[in-house]
């Protein structure tokens, strides 16, 4: 019996990637790092990902994608390909946040995950989740914020900074009293976590409607990436 699988991409960040997701395993797991010239890699990536896994598009019941925040060119690629690939083949659209699928890669966590974007213009897109029960749980909204002020709110409080603006304000996020910060191999978007955090809304019915979902920038796109 064939494997019923998700599709999860993943444009919202300069290094991009495509999952194939099965109800207990991934099957493949391809990143590609091309700046934001996304378009010139995802669907050859995805295609690449079906004939690794040795899969035709007929096992797909399901595309998931990062709605946002992030780069506004990315994230209009990544949802207006998994939009083509719904209607083309009538498929259910999982749309997962930037933050959440961050917060994801660090489950079980003690102290509460500060996922950190860099904004650009001197700003992050950051939220703050709790894993302690595997899965990510909002503790506070996502929001476009200076990182001083960020960090100047979290001050004390043992918190996990991950994601590329945590990179980016190394410096600050060091200098800040009870900081942790993630290091880079766990710090970026994965679309194998995406598909996984997936699984569970295609079981509660959590499905985006085609023809009214649009990516969240958070900002206006005169000053997104």
């Amino acid at each position: 019996m064939k494997e019923a699988l998700i599709l999860a991409f993943d444009t919202a960040t300069p290094a991009g990637s495509v999952a194939l997701v099965a109800e207990a395993r991934v099957l493949v797991s391809r990143y590609f790092d091309v700046g934001l010239q996304h378009h010139q890699r995802l669907f050859v990536e995805v295609e690449e990902a079906l004939k690794v896994a040795g899969c035709g598009f007929d096992q797909v019941k399901a595309v998931a994608v990062t709605i946002g925040p992030g780069s506004f060119t990315g994230l209009r690629l990544g949802l207006g390909a998994a939009k083509g690939f719904c209607l083309a083949r009538e498929l259910p659209l999982v749309t997962v946040s930037t933050l959440e699928v961050l917060a994801a890669r660090l489950p079980y966590a003690r102290h509460p995950v500060c996922p950190m974007l860099d904004a650009r213009k001197g700003e992050v897109y950051a939220a703050l989740y709790d894993t302690g029960d595997g899965r990510p749980l909002l503790l506070e909204e996502a929001r476009a914020i200076d990182p001083r002020a960020l960090l100047a709110e979290r001050a004390g409080i043992p918190t996990l900074f991950t994601g590329d603006g945590a990179l980016a304000y190394g410096e600050l996020v060091a200098a800040c009293p009870q900081a942790l910060q993630v290091p880079l191999p766990a710090a970026r978007p994965e679309a194998a976590v995406l598909g996984w955090l997936a699984q569970y809304r295609l079981r509660t019915g959590e499905v985006a409607d085609l023809a009214a979902v649009e990516p969240e920038y958070l900002r206006g796109p005169g000053v997104s990436l």
